[in-house]
């Protein structure tokens, strides 16, 4: 099957290692695409909740398919967010084509774009955090009873909910904070000059403009692979919202288990490295539109 070229894929929110994370729906639109640069904007593992007794191999998979885009020499960006944010601490880290980094600011097309994960703007996260932490518990049990609800609802004949969205639809204060943040986000980069503002952090896909004291900012969010499976592609000059519902090609793509060997961690380690090739450099372009700003 002939992969489909993307100029960027921004991908946030995956929550790797915990029960509502879709991966194998997420490793079927990596292997429907071709990436030149990606960029992995926050809450890609999801260490708050990590365990070792809940790591399914398609979480695995989901890796080794990075891993492999990174043996090819395709630019990795890794944004880490809150709840992967012990990754800061490896800020500037470089291996192969992959660079670990808090924000990113890129010049695309003559365009500046500011990327970030967005938890900066989250008072609940700067001040309790254990609140925060409480309730991501909280939202990956409810994301538990919503898909046992929709098997039910599948086998009446019904349509899919989503609880989640029912909540934060419902409860003004939280419709009143995606507001705030994305008004927020976008006033502080208009002051600096961005024409385009990326985060990810509130699990809300969007593309629009908002118009500034200092001028319009085009603000995208590349939502997440809880709920919306969605992410953030820039190819032929433009950006969009792909959501994975509305591909029939990434869907029909199947997915092996069985050829995948096991192996203990020290292997898997082994292995990683192996394919990385220990390459020290990053490719200092991310294609020949795309330049570091």
């Amino acid at each position: 099957m002939a992969k489909r070229e993307v100029d960027i894929v921004v991908l946030s929110d995956i929550h790797l290692g915990t029960f509502g994370c879709h991966a194998k729906e997420l490793l079927q639109y990596l292997k429907s695409i071709k990436p030149k640069a990606v960029v992995l904007n926050g809450d890609i593992i999801d260490i708050w909740q990590f365990s070792k007794r809940y790591w399914p191999l398609t979480h695995m998979m989901v890796v080794k398919h990075l891993v492999g885009l990174i043996a090819k020499d395709v630019p990795v960006y890794y944004i880490p967010g809150n709840h992967d944010e012990m990754l800061r601490r490896f800020k500037d880290f470089q291996l192969g084509s992959l660079k670990i980094t808090n924000k990113l600011s890129l010049k695309i097309d003559g365009s500046n774009v500011w990327i970030f994960h967005g938890d900066v703007f989250d008072v609940v996260m700067q001040h309790s955090k254990w609140l925060a932490k409480l309730g991501a518990i909280g939202y990956d049990t409810l994301i538990l009873i919503n898909r046992f609800v929709n098997f039910i609802s599948a086998k009446l004949g019904s349509g899919k909910i989503s609880l989640s969205k029912k909540i934060k639809n419902g409860v003004k204060g939280a419709v009143k904070f995606i507001n705030k943040f994305e008004s927020t986000v976008c006033e502080i980069a208009a002051e600096n000059k961005y024409k385009y503002v990326i985060c990810g952090h509130i699990h809300q896909p969007e593309i629009r403009t908002v118009v500034t004291e200092n001028g319009a900012v085009v603000y995208m969010n590349s939502g997440d692979w809880i709920e919306n499976l969605t992410s953030l592609e820039y190819s032929d000059g433009k950006w969009s919202i792909y959501k994975y519902l509305e591909d029939e090609v990434a869907q029909s793509i199947e997915i092996n288990k069985t050829k995948q060997p096991k192996e203990t961690s020290k292997q898997l380690m082994a292995t990683l490295m192996q394919e990385l090739n220990m390459k020290s450099n990053l490719p200092g372009d991310l294609s020949d539109n795309i330049e570091a700003a």
